[in-house]
C-alpha cells in the first residue's frame, strides 16, 4: 500500500488547514471540539507523511546531481536514505490504518474470579493490581466502581473506570480468560493448581452514545452485604439496575450513598450496552476481524501466568516472556501490550495487501 506523492500533499494540506482553523480563534463549542479531535487524529499521520515526503525529496535532489565530485559525496547519503525510507513508509502505512473510533476513550475494566474458588479471587486481585500499576505508569486515573471482596481478600468481581489518553487503544486486547498456574496460599500440600479469571475491557461511552429510557429500567435498592465497613447492612444504599430490553443486570453497593451507587451502576450499564451495540455493528466485519489479534471474546483463553517457571505466555501471538514478577508489577506488561498492538497492525496491513 505505497502512498503516492499526491496523497502526501493532500495530508499536508489537510493538516495545515486544521492548524489554521484552530489558530484562528473563531471556533467555539462543538466545532472547536470536533476540529481538535480531527487534529489529534491526523497529527501522527501528518508527521509520518512529512518524513516520507522529505526523504523522497532528498532522494530526488541527490539523484539529479551532475557534478562528479558532489555525486561521490552524495552516495553515502543516498544509501542512508534508501535504507531508512522503507521503515518510514511502513510507519506511515501503520499511521494511516483505519482507527477504532473508541481507541481514544476511557475504559471500563471488569475482572471476575473464575475457575478455582478462593485462588481465582486472589488471582483476580493480582490482575487488578497489575493494571493499576500499569495505569499509573501511563499517567491514567483508576477509580473503583464496584468490588465484591472474597473472604480471604481477593476479588470475586471488581469493576473500575480507567481515564486517560488512549486507554482503550492500549487495553482492548486484554479481554479474555487469564489463567494462572501456581501453588495456592490455601493449599497445604504444595501442589500446583490451575485457576482462571476473566477480564473484560469496554470503551466508556458518552451519554449521547447510548439511549437509555427510564421505562426500560427496573431499579431495586437493598442493604449492602459483605466486606465494606460499619455502614454495611444499616441503610438501603445498594442498587441493582436491570435493563429490561436486554436483560443486562448491574449492581453497585460500594458507596454509602444510594445516589452515587446508582450513578456508578448506570456508568457500567452504559458501557455494557455500548459494547453490545459495537459488537452488533461489527458483525458484518467478523471475517476480516479474524485476522486480527483475538476476538475480544471474554471466553477466549488468552494468557497463562506460570509461577513455577516464572513465565507469562500470550497464546494469541505465541509470545513467552520469562519476566512474570515484572509483568505483574506493571512495567513488564507494556512489552506484552506493545507486541499485541504490533501484531494487530501487521495483520491489518497484510489484509490490505501491504
Amino acid at each position: 500500500m505505497s502512498v503516492t506523492d499526491a496523497r502526501l500533499r493532500q495530508i499536508a494540506a489537510r493538516f495545515s488547514e486544521l492548524e489554521a482553523r484552530l489558530a484562528s480563534g473563531t471556533l467555539e463549542g462543538k466545532d472547536f471540539i470536533a476540529a481538535s479531535r480531527d487534529y489529534a487524529e491526523l497529527e501522527p499521520v501528518a508527521k509520518a507523511a512529512a518524513e516520507v515526503a522529505s526523504m523522497r525529496g532528498e532522494l530526488e535532489s541527490l539523484a539529479q546531481l551532475d557534478d562528479p565530485e558532489m555525486r561521490e559525496l552524495a552516495e553515502e547519503e543516498l544509501a542512508r536514505i534508501k535504507a531508512a525510507l522503507p521503515d518510514a513508509e511502513h510507519n506511515l502505512s501503520v499511521a494511516m490504518l483505519p482507527r477504532d473510533s473508541a481507541d481514544s476513550r476511557p475504559a471500563m475494566l471488569e475482572i471476575r474470579g473464575g475457575t478455582g474458588g478462593d485462588e481465582a479471587a486472589l488471582f483476580a486481585a493480582d490482575l487488578f493490581r497489575m493494571y493499576e500499576r500499569y495505569a499509573a505508569e501511563q499517567g491514567w486515573r483508576v477509580e473503583v466502581v464496584s468490588a465484591n471482596v472474597s473472604d480471604i481478600g481477593g476479588y470475586k468481581e471488581v469493576v473500575a473506570n480507567i481515564a486517560g489518553n488512549g486507554v482503550f487503544a492500549k487495553l482492548k486486547f486484554e479481554s479474555g480468560v487469564h489463567r494462572v498456574q501456581r501453588v495456592p496460599v490455601t493449599e497445604s500440600g504444595g501442589r500446583i493448581h490451575t485457576s482462571a479469571a476473566t477480564v473484560a475491557v469496554l470503551p466508556e461511552p458518552d451519554e449521547v452514545d447510548v439511549n437509555i429510557e427510564d421505562k426500560d429500567l427496573k431499579i431495586d435498592v437493598y442493604r449492602a452485604s459483605g466486606a465494606g465497613g460499619q455502614h454495611v447492612n444499616t441503610t438501603d444504599s445498594a442498587v441493582r439496575i436491570t435493563h429490561l430490553p436486554t436483560g443486562t443486570v448491574v449492581t453497585c453497593q460500594d458507596g454509602r450513598s444510594q445516589h452515587k451507587n446508582k450513578d456508578k451502576a448506570m456508568q457500567v450499564l452504559r458501557a455494557r450496552l455500548f459494547e453490545a451495540q459495537r459488537d452488533a455493528a461489527q458483525g458484518e466485519e467478523a471475517e476480516a476481524r479474524k485476522a486480527m489479534v483475538g476476538s475480544g471474546d471474554r471466553s477466549e483463553r488468552i494468557r497463562t501466568y506460570n509461577f513455577p517457571q516464572g513465565r507469562v505466555t500470550d497464546h494469541r501471538i505465541n509470545l513467552t516472556l520469562h519476566r512474570l514478577p515484572e509483568i505483574l508489577e506493571g512495567p513488564g506488561l507494556g512489552e506484552l501490550i506493545d507486541a499485541l498492538i504490533a501484531e494487530d497492525q501487521a495483520a491489518r496491513l497484510a489484509a490490505l495487501g501491504e
